[in-house]
């Protein structure tokens, strides 16, 4: 029987036991003071998933200022460095890789955050989104826009970040440049009004973008870092899709060219967006040829659509986000043949080990 593509090794930069990918997700189970990361909870919850190719971490915010969901664990203290070495002991002791997701929700976040401070963003305009608060749910506001000390201090945050994550032993860091997060804040025209040298053309859109991975790379080898995009991200997270957008990310894509980075992780639409003008429909298929390196997909695969993607050229790795939270053993499943046990959403952003690191591997 032939080996299903998914199943093969990846070398490049990362060599890959295999090119199923644990797609980082948000799990807000760092209900601690600290925001630390523990060996009992995430520990165990990384481990159960160790048989991934690459296990990428949920968002971890970069600094106090970056945060904008309640219960996330940060990269930024030493008690979060400490916290996570447990986690990555875990994981290396399974023969498992893990990359770290270095996160700044940027106007995604509220007030109640920040000591009833605003958040920050590229322009001062709400995304009219919500924010989830330790109150529950409650609306955005109209951020800060940026001031270029302000870019200055957000840029040596992802710098000693990134650095944090090596010393906690992660074999790598995504930045998530993504989901009307903060750089794509800077990167989308609905988002970024500024006349400065952030804002206008492609070239000023990417330029914080480019400031973070030059400054990241000063202080860890650059194939040791992953950048994640949502191109055709419209009508979610105060997002909408303009004329500018598909060749801004062109220009980012194209020029990631000249780095030597693990990967680009890139999503496919996560709605419908064959009637909205300018959009891409197939991510991985447009960006593909313009992109030399390691390409990663998501969104939305299951097993058979992930063997296709990779058999067909149009991307090397495949990341998997609901199915691994239900699925521990998801590699296995796959291997086997396996039906995939459905996960509960309800469990998704509350405490504790229920829905976290409870759900059983397959019976053989």
């Amino acid at each position: 029987m032939s080996t299903q593509p998914l199943l093969t090794p990846y070398n490049n930069n990362l060599n890959l036991k295999n090119r199923v990918v644990m797609a980082p997700m948000t799990r807000s189970r760092a209900d601690n003071e600290g925001k630390v990361a523990t060996d009992e909870l995430q520990g165990l919850y990384y481990e159960q998933r160790a048989s991934a190719g690459l296990l990428i971490t949920e968002g971890s915010q970069v600094s106090e200022k970056a945060v904008g969901y309640i219960n996330t664990p940060g990269i930024y203290s030493e008690a979060q460095v400490e916290g996570w070495k447990t986690v990555t002991k875990r994981v290396h002791d399974k023969g498992g890789k893990i990359f770290i997701q270095l996160w700044h929700v940027g106007r995604m976040s509220h007030p109640d955050f920040h000591n009833g401070e605003l958040p920050v963003s590229a322009s001062a305009i709400n995304p009219n989104a919500q924010s989830f608060t330790p109150s529950g749910f409650k609306d955005t506001v109209t951020p800060k826009e940026m001031t270029l000390e302000d870019i200055k201090t957000t840029v040596k945050d992802f710098q000693i970040a990134a650095a944090n994550a090596i010393k906690a032993g992660f074999d790598g860091v995504e930045i998530h440049s993504s989901n009307g997060y903060l750089f794509q804040q800077f990167f989308n025209g609905c988002s970024n009004k500024r006349t400065d040298e952030y804002g206008g053309s492609n070239e000023n859109r990417a330029r914080f973008f480019f400031e973070v991975l030059d400054a990241m790379k000063a202080v860890i080898p650059q194939e040791k870092i992953g950048v994640r995009f949502n191109p055709s991200l419209h009508g979610m997270f105060g997002i909408t899709l303009d004329e500018d957008t598909i060749p801004t990310f062109e220009y980012i894509i194209k020029k990631l060219n000249d780095y030597n980075l693990a990967y680009v992780h890139l999503s496919e639409p996560f709605t419908d967006v064959s009637e909205v003008p300018f959009a891409v429909t197939e991510i991985a298929k447009h960006f593909r040829p313009l992109y030399n390196g390691t390409l990663m997909i998501n969104t939305a695969f299951d097993k058979d659509k992930g063997n296709k993607v990779i058999e067909a050229g149009d991307a090397d790795l495949v990341a998997y986000g609901k199915p691994f939270i239900s699925n521990p053993d998801l590699v296995e499943r796959f291997e086997n043949n396996l039906e995939l046990a459905a996960w509960d959403q309800e469990t998704f952003y509350t405490t504790g080990v229920k829905g976290y690191t409870d759900y059983p591997k397959a019976s053989k």
